[in-house]
């Protein structure tokens, strides 16, 4: 054990919180970064876990830092927090879903420094984190991916190098889109279908098991039929940033965003009523308001 590198993490929420778990009971030392919610960081101090004051304290600590933010800005500050140390030597890991072309910028100043920066953004949900099963696309070079795997594999059940550095942001961008995508798509065709006489629990019994299911649209419509409301614990907020930076790449790529800008509008509207912290399917009661659709069916006139 004592040969392993010391791991700092920034960020343990929903998803840092399983994550940071894992890494701490595969015998890694861990330093977890003080949080205003003391829960997990309680819990992880149970497991063997310390605890820094600052961002600082936990950079010199740490020979890998990982980052679980809500994205480009905490990433930017944070980052700019551990530059202002010793640097030489260390790793970055940022599994928030970034901006690549931030992500781009970190990696240079970084490589600077003396130190690598890796982008590892994830796939599935909190529950998947805490079971250590999460998927993650990562961003690095060949020799730097496989020295870091087996710490990404203490919390993820599918690890897959997409490319150098800011691939793993970019490929985690491009699974967002066309998930946000079909949750847009969901919402608006449940909304047409109530104002023509097929409820959510018709329209899910042809839809559910045929070639259009999947477990997105499971997650989705155990909340939009089943009412639970914590099925996928996604907010619009996050969503509605994640389609900025989607948007932000289209147009810096020279590539028309007609349906991104389309499906980013749909959450910048929901956001603006005050429905961010609302999770995705939520969308289908957002969009079922503006179209005068009531949940149980039926329509306002």
């Amino acid at each position: 054990m004592a040969d392993r590198p010391r791991i700092g993490f920034v960020g343990v929420g929903l998803m840092g919180h399983g994550m940071a778990k894992n890494i701490v009971e595969a015998g890694y030392p861990l330093t977890v970064l003080a949080h205003r919610n003391r829960e997990p960081v309680e819990d992880l101090k149970t497991r063997g876990a310390k605890e820094a004051a600052s961002v600082a304290e936990l950079a010199a600590a740490s020979d890998v830092i990982f980052l679980c933010l809500p994205g480009s800005p905490q990433v930017e500050a944070t980052v700019a927090a551990i530059l202002a140390g010793e640097l030489q030597g260390k790793t970055i890991i940022d599994t928030s879903t970034s901006n690549p072309v931030s992500t781009r910028a970190l990696a240079e100043r970084c490589g600077e420094a003396g130190a690598t920066f890796i982008d590892a953004p994830l796939s599935r949900t909190p529950k998947e984190a805490w079971e250590g099963t999460l998927d993650t696309m990562v961003g690095a070079s060949e020799a730097e991916f496989e020295r870091v795997r087996p710490l990404l594999e203490t919390w993820a059940g599918k690890v897959v190098r997409v490319g150098e550095t800011g691939a793993g942001h970019t490929m985690k961008l491009l699974n967002n889109f066309v998930s946000l995508g079909y949750a847009s798509i969901y919402s608006e065709a449940l909304a047409i279908g109530a104002k023509n006489g097929i409820d959510a629990a018709t329209f899910h019994g042809v839809i559910g098991g045929g070639r259009m299911d999947c477990g997105f649209y499971q997650t989705f419509m155990q909340y939009v039929v089943g009412r639970d409301r914590d099925a996928h614990k996604f907010t619009l907020r996050n969503a509605h940033k994640d389609m900025r930076y989607v948007v932000s790449l289209a147009n810096e790529s020279g590539i028309a965003s007609h349906v991104s800008s389309t499906v980013k509008n749909g959450l910048a509207t929901a956001e603006s009523l005050g429905r961010g912290d609302d999770f995705l399917p939520m969308l289908s009661d957002v969009v079922a308001e503006l179209n005068g659709v009531r949940r149980d069916g039926g329509t306002d006139h």
